[in-house]
């Protein structure tokens, strides 16, 4: 890791393009299905819990990634 990186890691990188909105949007979306579904089909529970978690993790990543794509 260097200072680029961790400049690239921790500066705002703003949805500048329709793709990259639409992206995030289509992301955020996804994960808002499989979450009410999840919501409807697993007990309550600390697994439960986890896979929220996880999931609201995973939709952070993603959209971090689309978000931190170098400009073209």
């Amino acid at each position: 890791m260097d200072a680029a990186d961790i400049i690239r890691r921790f500066t705002f990188h703003p949805a500048d393009t329709d793709e990259r909105r639409q992206a995030h949007e289509d992301i955020r979306s996804a994960c808002l299905q499989l979450a009410l579904m999840l919501h409807n089909e697993l007990p309550v529970g600390a697994e439960k819990q986890s896979a929220m978690f996880r999931l609201e993790e995973v939709m952070f990543w993603a959209t971090a990634a689309v978000a931190r794509q170098p400009r073209e």
